[in-house]
């Protein structure tokens, strides 16, 4: 529920305008003074002030309204606020709209006019509030850019983003992690980014899937096997954790590996030795390791398939990543990612957002080089990525085509800046709407 701050020192006006917008499902606080208007600002959320000009008995000059609006903008810069005015204080009100304030109201105000006004003000503040988020997240973006190596991840979402930040954090340790998700989620594209930016950035990084290899080859791919271990062996193996030696180890798949390589792995993290199969000699390494699964481990332990102690021992530090479908943010940025300089029509961005992506980046990916072979040139459209059947439905016919700037421009006009407004009118999101406005330098 949106909150509205009332200030004024005329109870009866307080009772008035609370009154007005409880009715109408506002959360309303009053102060009968300057200094209650900025204890309530500076320790609640606040969507929207309305004060008075004035607050001690027989004064006219607006003085005390002037020196609220400039303290309660100190404290919230963003924050909306109507000053209530009687016609002697008109052009001091209008000095301070142009100093910031939201709109002024002479006294007495009609309901109407000032609900429709505060509507309107709370919910371009919104608008504003998701474009500076989206502003802030593409400077720490760009920051993370510069100063750090993300394997050439693509995101704009803000769940990917903490799964980033987490990497970056536990890049500065040696602590092993366990990065956890639904296949194709991109738990490789994290593993590499812990890697790059650790102090082993520039030391061995040793990949094994080991869902991708039989029982009884996976201890010797792990740990390496002499010639005649096993059939087939005809010269001696180096393991995997022999060549990580003094860099890292990323175990893809974990929750595939048999107990008897479980308890191999468990003795090489607490201790750092092993032995070659076929061998009694010792081999001592110092590995970091980084473990993926898209196993839920902690059943596996309850069902006696993975080892307690090994699950506690990987997942030192867990980062567990988001399927596609819960950061929808991502699709059209990856979209554009794997196809660069290609059109891509309304219908197919609504039909792209709308799959829910079982397979996840994996399954978008492929759907996008099918559309880039399939139709080489000209606009793509839905039926290219194979998703006719779950184009969503077009919430008007009217703007079924991508809208020029003239349309865009009225419609920012009809709705009065309103970009949530603006982007149901042309049935996209919040983001895709920026999107267009930049691209044709409407400001918003």
């Amino acid at each position: 529920m949106d909150k509205i701050l009332i200030v004024d020192d005329n109870q009866a006006v307080l009772q008035s305008l609370s009154l007005l917008f409880e009715l109408h499902d506002y959360d309303v606080v009053v102060a009968s003074s300057p200094f209650e208007a900025e204890q309530v600002v500076r320790y609640q959320r606040i969507d929207l002030v309305i004060q008075d000009m004035n607050f001690t008995a027989d004064t006219t000059s607006g003085e005390e309204g002037k020196v609220l609006f400039r303290k309660l903008r100190e404290l919230s810069p963003n924050l909306p606020i109507i000053l209530l005015t009687a016609w002697t204080e008109l052009e001091m009100a209008i000095s301070l709209v142009k100093a910031g304030a939201a709109d002024y109201l002479a006294k007495p105000w009609n309901d109407d006019k000032l609900l429709v006004s505060v509507a309107n003000l709370i919910a371009l503040g919104k608008a504003s509030s998701d474009s500076q988020q989206l502003q802030r997240q593409q400077f720490e973006r760009e920051n993370y850019s510069a100063d750090a190596e993300l394997a050439g991840l693509i995101y704009e979402s803000v769940a990917m983003q903490r799964a980033v930040e987490m990497a970056l954090q536990v890049a500065k340790s040696d602590v092993s992690v366990l990065v956890t998700g639904a296949n194709g989620s991109g738990k490789e594209k994290i593993a590499q980014i812990i890697q790059a930016n650790s102090r082993l950035a520039d030391k061995p990084f040793i990949k094994v899937n080991a869902g991708a290899l039989p029982d009884n080859l996976i201890e010797a791919e792990l740990f390496g096997a002499e010639a005649g271990a096993y059939t087939g062996a005809n010269k001696k193996r180096v393991g995997r954790f022999e060549a990580a030696d003094g860099g890292t180890l990323f175990l893809d798949e974990i929750g595939n590996l048999p107990l008897s390589g479980q308890m191999k792995l468990l003795r090489v993290l607490q201790t750092g030795e092993f032995e070659r199969l076929g061998s009694v000699e010792t081999q001592k390494v110092n590995v970091r390791v980084i473990s993926a699964t898209n196993a839920n481990l902690l059943n596996d332990v309850a069902a006696g398939k993975f080892r307690e102690d090994l699950f506690y021992r990987l997942n030192v530090i867990e980062i567990n990543l988001p399927s596609l479908a819960q950061r929808m943010d991502d699709i059209l940025p990856l979209v554009r990612h794997f196809l660069p300089n290609r059109a891509i029509s309304i219908e197919a961005e609504r039909a792209l957002c709308a799959h829910s992506w079982p397979g996840n980046v994996r399954e978008l990916e492929n759907a996008c080089k099918r559309a880039g072979v399939l139709k080489p040139e000209g606009e793509l459209l839905a039926q290219d990525f194979g998703l006719l059947g779950n184009i969503a439905p077009q919430p008007s016919k009217q703007h079924v085509a991508e809208p020029s700037k003239l349309e865009l421009q009225q419609a920012m006009h009809q709705c009065q800046g309103v970009i949530a407004k603006v982007a149901r009118q042309f049935g996209m999101s919040r983001q895709a709407l920026y999107r267009r406005l930049q691209k044709h330098g409407i400001d918003y």
